[in-house]
Parts: C-alpha cells; sequence; structure tokens
C-alpha cells in the first residue's frame, strides 16, 4: 500500500512525495532513500535527458511537448522509501543520476495542473505506484512513462472505486477546513493580480452594488464586500434605495450602470422585496458585467460546459474542493438544495467532464430538495462522497446520514436561538459537533464557504474588468 504524505506544486514542477508502506522491492530498512521518476516532455531537438537507476534509463518522451506546441515541462514522482517489512535485505540500489530540468512556460504549468488538480490522495499513490512498478519493469521505459491521455487515465482510474477519503489514523474527527484560511489566499492572489492589472496602465477594478431596503444581513453581506474589495485594491461604492423602489425604476438604474465605463462589475443584493421580481433584475445586468454570475447567459454559459461568469458561492465550493485536494473524480456527490444560484451552478460544476474547455468534477451528482422524502435523502447521502448541503434547514444533516470518511461542505446560513446565551448564532445545515466526528473534511459556520464567496465575488470582478470572458 502506498500513501501519499505531502503534496506541493511548484512554478517549475509539480512534486508528489509518497511513502512506500508494502509490496514487492527492497528493504531500505534504517535508510532515508528516494526513488525520483521523471515524466519527461520536451521538444524532439532537446529530449537528450536521461534519468539512470542502477540499470534502468528513463529517455524522456517528446509526446506532450508537442501537444503544449514546443513547452518544456517535466512532471516527477518522488517516491521516499523509509522501512518496508516483511521483505529480505538486499543492496541499496546506486543513487539517482541529476537529470537537467528545463524551465516550464507557463501554458504547460496551467495544462499539467488543470490535469491534475482532480486527483486525490488514493490516486496520487496509485499513480506513484505504478511509476515505480513501470520503471523497475522495463529497460525501455520511455514508451511506458510517456504521458499521454491512455496512461493518465489508466493511473487515475486505478484508484477511483475508493469511496471515501483516507482519515488520519492520530485523530476520530475530521479535519475542519478553514474558509477564512483559504479566501486570505485567494484574496492575496487578486490582490497582487490587481495590482499587475493597474500598474500595466489600466483602469483599475470598480464593483458597484445595488442595496434596495433594510434587511440587516444584506447590509453586512455588502458591509463584508466592500471591505474585502478595499483591501484587494478594487474601488466600490454602494447604492441605496428604498424599499418601495418600483421595479421600472430600479431597472432603469441598472440600465445607466451598464452603460457607465467606469463601472466594471454591477450586483444588486439578493433578496428583494416580493413586489420585484428577481429573475427580470438579474437579466438586466450586462452579462460582462454580472459578478455574481446570475444572468440568463452567464447559467447558460455553465450549463453548456463553456468560460463564464460563476456564482460565487458555487465558485466557493468548487475553490474549497480543489485547493483542500478533495478527489472528485468518479465520485458520488449529494447536492441538497436545487436553488438556480447555489444548488444547480454546484451541480453543473462537479458532474461536468474535467477535459471540457471549463473543467468540471468528473463527479456523479445527485440532487435533492424540499419535496425528498427525509428516508430517501438518507439514503443518498449514505451513499456520498462528498455532501454538499444549501437547503437553509439547521441539522438537516445528522451523523447518521453520513458515511465514514465523507466530504461533508455546509453551505446554509440559519440564524437560530441559543438557550445558552439567549442571543441568535449562526449555525449551517449539519449538525457540525456530531458529523465531524465522522466525517474525513467538513466546513464550519461560519468561517467556512461565507469568507470563500466573497473572494470569489472579487474575483469574478477582476475577471470582467479584465474582460476574459466577454
Amino acid at each position: 500500500m502506498t500513501e501519499v504524505t505531502n503534496m506541493q506544486a511548484a512554478s517549475d514542477s509539480l512534486s508528489f512525495p509518497l511513502r512506500k508502506h508494502g509490496g514487492a522491492g527492497n528493504n531500505y530498512e534504517g535508510q532515508q532513500r528516494c526513488l525520483s521518476v521523471e515524466l519527461c516532455a520536451y521538444p524532439p531537438q532537446i529530449a537528450t535527458g536521461t534519468a539512470a537507476h542502477g540499470s534502468q534509463r528513463l529517455q524522456p518522451s517528446p509526446c506532450l511537448g508537442h501537444l503544449l506546441r514546443g513547452s518544456c515541462c517535466t512532471l516527477r514522482l518522488q517516491i521516499p522509501v523509509t522501512q518496508i517489512p516483511q521483505l529480505q535485505p538486499s543492496p541499496a540500489p546506486p543513487a539517482l543520476a541529476a537529470v537537467p530540468v528545463p524551465a516550464v512556460a507557463p501554458p504547460a504549468v496551467a495544462w499539467l495542473r488543470r490535469r491534475f488538480r482532480r486527483w486525490g490522495p488514493a490516486e496520487m499513490a496509485a499513480a506513484g505506484a505504478t511509476a515505480l512498478s513501470l520503471s523497475s519493469a522495463s529497460s525501455s521505459s520511455a514508451a511506458l512513462l510517456r504521458p499521454g491521455w491512455v496512461p493518465l487515465r489508466r493511473w487515475r482510474t486505478l484508484a477511483r472505486s475508493a469511496s471515501s477519503f483516507p482519515r488520519s489514523a492520530a485523530s476520530d474527527e475530521a479535519a475542519v477546513i478553514s474558509g477564512t484560511r483559504l479566501a486570505h489566499q485567494v484574496l492575496k492572489e487578486v490582490r497582487r493580480d490587481v495590482e499587475s492589472w493597474i500598474s500595466a496602465g489600466n483602469q483599475r477594478p470598480h464593483l458597484t452594488v445595488i442595496l434596495v431596503g433594510d434587511n440587516p444581513a444584506s447590509h453586512i453581506y455588502v458591509r463584508n464586500k466592500i471591505k474585502a474589495a478595499a483591501a484587494v485594491g478594487i474601488s466600490s461604492e454602494i447604492i441605496l434605495r428604498p424599499k418601495d423602489i418600483s421595479q421600472e425604476e430600479l431597472l432603469d438604474m441598472t440600465a445607466k450602470l451598464n452603460k457607465d465605463s467606469r463601472v466594471s462589475g454591477l450586483l444588486v443584493q439578493l433578496p428583494l422585496p416580493d413586489h420585484i421580481d428577481e429573475r427580470t433584475v438579474c437579466n438586466a445586468i450586462a452579462p460582462e458585467k454580472d459578478v455574481d454570475g446570475f444572468h440568463i447567459m452567464n447559467i447558460g454559459r455553465l450549463c453548456l460546459d463553456q468560460p463564464s461568469i460563476i456564482p460565487a458561492t458555487a465558485a466557493a465550493v468548487w475553490e474549497i474542493i480543489k485547493r483542500t485536494g478533495i478527489q472528485t473524480f468518479g465520485k458520488n456527490v449529494l447536492v441538497a438544495g436545487r436553488s438556480k444560484n447555489v444548488g444547480m451552478p454546484i451541480s453543473m460544476l462537479l458532474h461536468t467532464d474535467g477535459e471540457h474547455e471549463r473543467p468540471g468534477g468528473d463527479a456523479t451528482v445527485t440532487i435533492t430538495h424540499r419535496y425528498t422524502p427525509k428516508e430517501q435523502l438518507k439514503i443518498h447521502t449514505q451513499l456520498a462522497d462528498i455532501v454538499i448541503v444549501a437547503a437553509g434547514i439547521p441539522k438537516l444533516i445528522t451523523a447518521d446520514m453520513v458515511k465514514e470518511g465523507a466530504a461533508v461542505i455546509d453551505v446554509g446560513i440559519n440564524h437560530i436561538h441559543d438557550p445558552l446565551t439567549g442571543k441568535t448564532k449562526l449555525v449551517g445545515d449539519v449538525d457540525f459537533e456530531e458529523v465531524k466526528k465522522k466525517a474525513a473534511f467538513i466546513t464550519p459556520v461560519p468561517g467556512g464557504v461565507g469568507p470563500m464567496t466573497v473572494a470569489m465575488l472579487l474575483k469574478n470582478t477582476l475577471l470582467v474588468a479584465k474582460k476574459l470572458i466577454y
């Protein structure tokens, strides 16, 4: 059995350190050795480097280099071997010869990350074990290690039958995913990109928020957005309007802002008063300024696997999954909630093909809603490797509904009375304290999806300012 101990992505290579626990091979007891298997793809004219391990020599293949239109890239699988029990001792292999690694062009890095970002720990382990067996089984390993579509697919499917995610042996509780920490990472990246954009002589991105009425929650959300925008260098403004504003007045205001070249991104904070049709207002925003991603054109492009402005909450869930390393390829996913702004976009992102123009999660997605009987909901959640809840019902998901080792992402926002303090507190849709004893990953409320939603909204604002979609 091979287990991933750490995973790192560098700017010029991807390194997947693995730990070998058993199987055929040499006994390296008491030693710290590393078998490096490099999958290289160079243009034919520079495909001259080799790696030697004993009598085995791995010749770089030009296959991927052609695909990348001349880019140079190296994918290195490093397999540290510490102790393999129940095997006879044998001499340690000679040290690996150093292999010059050319600088990787940005397109190559993007290509590799796009191909491997859906791999979970089990798939990484299977890939490493496969590379190890291939390198020691053939003296002409170049053909076997050629990183084409078929080998990648084969490696990726070796471990996709695993039904859950590994849990730490040192803990009986889930790894709590800090949305605040991940949001800080995203905001740092956005700030860097904003500074680069402005330094190139471009206009500073500007976000305009229309806030209708006096809903306390809406005012809090908008303040958080404005504060975060200022932190990353995006200018912003709030346009306040009374709750009795007519739909026609709101549409006229939206039309004027659509024509304002100073405004990069525009959103109308939801919910709106009952006399205003939210869908009509969302469709009135120009799709190229629709940072919420609610316009019918953006939703349609999302459903067709085309590049689009993705709704911020759905983008937040997808980003959490990717940055946490949660595997989606071939997994069963349960999405509780079918709203057009949250549940549906999340489902579209997770079930679509990872090789499409807008890569998806390659998962099998089941959607439940308010009319799904509770006993049927329990059946679906118990089969799910990933449970995403966006129903707005406190403690909808309990520990008996989640299988051991599942990943649970709580999108729900509910205000309930706390009998201990006599105050109102914020909770999600999941019984957090009980479910975390059974799950492998779980997001808290607050501090989970919420901060990431704000971060992804600002990422969308930069996206529309650069006009990368339209």
